[in-house]
């Protein structure tokens, strides 16, 4: 049983800390509040998540938020991206001379939007209403479009308005099926009626037609968000102009937050709908998502918009465990949001020497690094070798425990398909590594510093992180977590 108050310390800590953030009279104190206030909500986070971890089969239930095994899981990965990003922030900002506004004043905007972000993503984790998570979902797209418009530069300020645009067009669709599944559910005026298990006590007594409505209302809507295809537009733009810390919390963090959203919808309003036709919405979703990425992983693409559209890619792959339902995929599901997390937080951890020392790098390919810089091309090389999941990555590992749930499900065709598009993936991935690593005409050599060491210590860590994930995958599937988390979400 995890205490209620610390479920309620987990948003409002960083609400605390953000305001704190704006009171601070210099940047060293604007930085060491944010990196307090974010090291304390780590710590509340990774609190509640071992606890709901620990004791899955005592999920803690208030009036607005469920602890469970699935809210674990993700409230977990939430906080060790969010922690990471926190660390990184100031040293990338020192490196990053552009501004609109003063450096006190930009210091205290960006702390206080980080952690509104991070409030507002956390917060989606743990919240049983379907309603309440569409609002805080906005209130992350509010705050993320300041960080992603935040170095001022016009390519920034387009990607900004751009991404507040098409994700609020797909807030606004995704709230048109929440009023058409609150019309349709007896009592539906009550915000208690749009709980995820009282959604899915009424969905057995739903109209089909109106429950199908709701639903593809509500996971289009969402998908603009996840940044699934072929809604996913924002996303390159948005993540290869924020800055890299920023990128790194939207692609590792927010983008599977808000697929457990769409993952309990699924699970409590998908028993409306005709057999297997939720599953099937969401297998397409996946399936369409690896389609379009596969032409842009093999085009030579900046090293952070090659990690964009590597997010389509992978977010396809948790839509595509998702919609097969199999324990096996599901399996790969959380093994997949866990190692990518990490994989994609340390490549865009990578991007900010990267970006100081080689400005072309915003728009241009990086190459030969491995010549440039040892300690930059190591992370850089990490963070593809897994998102390209080569073994040991627990990627690999998460990816073929999802395919084989497709044939043990009856989805030969589906993966078949996937399997072919995954090979297409890992091929572009594959020869972005070498490029970047080894290719000819590459980045200026410039000298080890203290942010070398630094991220040496960053790579170090992930490793580790990644080979535990892999040793802990082969012990998923058929295991009684699995079943704990597939129950929390379909409670």
């Amino acid at each position: 049983m995890v205490d209620g108050a610390l479920v309620v310390a987990v948003p409002a800590v960083p609400v605390a800390s953000a305001l704190a953030a704006l009171l601070t009279r210099s940047v060293r104190q604007a930085d060491a509040v944010g990196r307090i206030g974010a090291l304390l909500t780590a710590l509340v986070a990774a609190v509640v998540a071992v606890s709901a971890l620990a004791d899955p089969a005592d999920p803690t239930r208030g009036g607005w938020s469920v602890v469970d095994a699935a809210t674990g899981a993700f409230l977990a990965v939430g906080a060790a991206v969010g922690l990471l990003a926190a660390a990184v922030s100031p040293a990338q900002l020192d490196g990053d001379g552009r501004r609109l506004t003063r450096a006190l004043p930009a210091r205290r905007r960006y702390w206080a939007a980080f952690l509104l972000f991070w409030a507002a993503l956390l917060a989606v984790a743990v919240v049983d209403n379907l309603a309440v998570a569409w609002l805080l979902i906005e209130a992350t797209t509010a705050a993320s479009a300041l960080l992603v418009a935040f170095s001022g530069r016009r390519r920034a300020l387009e990607a900004g308005w751009k991404y507040l645009l098409l994700t609020s067009f797909g807030l606004v669709v995704a709230l048109a099926g929440i009023v058409v599944l609150a019309a349709a559910i007896p009592d539906g005026a009550s915000l208690a009626a749009l709980d995820y298990a009282a959604i899915g006590r009424a969905a057995g007594g739903l109209e089909r037609e109106p429950a199908a409505l709701a639903f593809l209302l509500i996971v289009a809507g969402l998908a603009a968000k996840v940044g699934w295809a072929p809604v996913h537009h924002w996303l390159p733009d948005a993540h290869s102009e924020a800055p890299p810390a920023v990128s790194a919390l939207l692609s590792a963090a927010l983008l599977p937050t808000v697929a457990l959203v769409v993952w309990r919808v699924q699970a409590t309003l998908g028993p409306a709908l005709a057999d297997g036709a939720a599953g099937a919405v969401l297998i397409g979703l996946g399936l369409a998502s690896l389609a379009f990425a596969v032409p842009f992983l093999w085009r030579p693409l900046a090293l952070k918009r090659l990690l964009a559209y590597s997010s389509l890619e992978h977010m396809g792959v948790v839509a595509l465990g998702i919609g097969i339902g199999h324990p096996w995929a599901i399996a790969g599901v959380l093994l997949h949001v866990a190692g990518h997390a990490l994989a994609k937080t340390l490549g865009f951890v990578a991007a900010i020497p990267l970006l100081r020392h080689v400005p072309d790098a915003h728009h241009a390919p990086a190459r030969g690094l491995a010549r440039a810089n040892p300690a930059t091309a190591t992370a850089v090389g990490v963070s593809l070798a897994t998102l390209a999941a080569v073994p040991p990555s627990p990627l690999f590992l998460s990816e073929l425990l999802i395919l084989a749930g497709a044939f043990a499900a009856g989805e030969a065709a589906v993966g078949i398909v996937a399997a072919i598009l995954l090979a297409l993936g890992f091929l572009g991935l594959a020869h972005a590594f070498l490029e970047t690593l080894l290719g000819e005409d590459g980045a200026p050599r410039w000298p080890a510093g203290r942010w070398s060491r630094r991220l040496g210590l960053v790579t170090a860590v992930v490793v580790v992180g990644l080979l535990a994930l892999t040793a802990a995958g082969t012990q998923l599937p058929g295991s009684d977590p699995v079943e704990l988390v597939m129950a929390g979400v379909l409670r």
